[in-house]
């Protein structure tokens, strides 16, 4: 259960405890309290943020003696918005301190600077900012259909729609397109911006847009996908869980199409 702020009493906060995509969690909920009730170094800790009036704490895995169990952030797309996307940002700091511990410049050991929470070298004094991977996803329209896809990963039979990483020199608008035509083999048109979302998994920013149907035959790229098809909005497979921006396309174009 989360915390009305008119509980409130000194020390207590939520706790993100994070080591790569995963999170500590105490009955599917993120834990509160006080440093001594839940055993945790709040030296160690650093805000990231507040929720309902209390302060929101990171803290690494490797920080704390307990042997704690994890669970995917992906399991927590069922929380408050605010809530978790301040837990997404905990991962991804923690994605930072982990993985940009020597300097990219002159190769020496970086350290957490707390006043701008990015690693900084203790020779060359140069700040290295978390890395955020830009990516685009993408619902593709025709008719009454939609444009989905199925990834190995993919678990019962999953369906989502098409997403990618932006190369460099190219605009978000000739990513959809070209992600779109390789992935499917399939040419879209009127491509609209649609929303965003920080997806923890380990660092990106997803960038939705939804397209509409120019020309071509569905020809699977089936290094990257098991299966893609268009279907029927009344007719949908299995599909992007709620709180994924996935989802939030779909729903869209489900929406859309049911109200023309």
């Amino acid at each position: 259960m989360l915390k009305n702020s008119n509980d409130k009493t000194a020390g207590e906060a939520y706790w993100c405890v994070v080591s790569g995509s995963d999170i500590w969690l105490v009955n599917d909920t993120l834990p509160f309290g006080g440093e001594h009730e839940l055993v945790l170094p709040r030296e160690k800790a650093i805000q990231i943020g507040s929720f309902e009036g209390f302060p929101v704490l990171w803290l690494n895995d490797a920080d704390i003696d307990n042997d704690l169990e994890l669970t995917s952030l992906r399991e927590c797309l069922q929380f408050p918005e605010a809530l978790f996307l301040l837990m997404s940002k905990a991962v991804q700091f923690g994605h930072m301190s982990q993985t940009q511990r020597f300097c990219p410049q002159c190769g020496g050991r970086n350290h957490l600077n707390l006043n701008q929470l990015a690693m900084q070298c203790s020779d060359c004094r140069t700040l290295h900012y978390p890395r955020i991977f830009p990516c685009i996803i993408v619902a593709v329209r025709k008719q009454n259909q939609i444009l989905l896809a199925q990834h190995p990963r993919h678990k019962a039979g999953m369906y989502t729609v098409i997403a990618g990483f932006l190369e460099v020199g190219e605009t978000l608008e000739q990513c959809v397109a070209r992600e779109v035509r390789e992935e499917t083999g399939i040419e879209v048109c009127d491509i609209e911006y649609f929303g965003s979302q920080p997806w923890a998994f380990p660092s990106s920013m997803m960038m939705g847009f939804i397209a509409s149907y120019r020309s071509g035959v569905v020809k699977p790229d089936y290094r990257e996908l098991s299966d893609a098809r268009w279907f029927d909005i009344d007719q949908l497979p299995p599909i992007a869980p709620k709180g994924t921006i996935a989802r939030q396309l779909i729903d869209s174009i489900v929406l859309e199409k049911e109200q023309s």
